[in-house]
């Protein structure tokens, strides 16, 4: 059996090309993106979301992005939606996946 497409997924992967090292497993009924071992992000219902500390936060807050929250009763209050204008723009996701990339354990 062939496994699932997901375009956008795909998508993400393609424009994350310039950023080494980068793998994808299903989770949370989405995707986890992995960079070295390191959970970085996360693929659900067609938005993306990143690993955020206070200093990086501000950047998305100031864009109107909200936390991940894959149900009413969780949040993932250390990750935030990336907005469409980056994910849009490769050279600028991977400068955005990098900065994730160093949050992560």
């Amino acid at each position: 059996m062939a496994p699932k497409r997901d375009g956008f997924k795909d998508f993400v992967l393609d424009q994350l090309g310039g950023l080494r090292g980068v793998t994808c497993r299903a989770m949370f009924g989405g995707y986890g993106l992995y960079r070295g071992g390191a959970f970085f992000g996360i693929i659900h219902k067609g938005r993306l979301y990143f690993k955020t500390d206070e200093t990086s936060r501000a950047a998305y807050r100031e864009r109107g992005m909200k936390s991940f929250r894959p149900n009413r009763k969780q949040t993932l209050r250390t990750y935030y939606e990336v907005p469409v204008d980056v994910m849009e723009n490769a050279e600028q996701l991977v400068v955005w996946a990098g900065q994730a990339t160093r949050l992560a354990p």
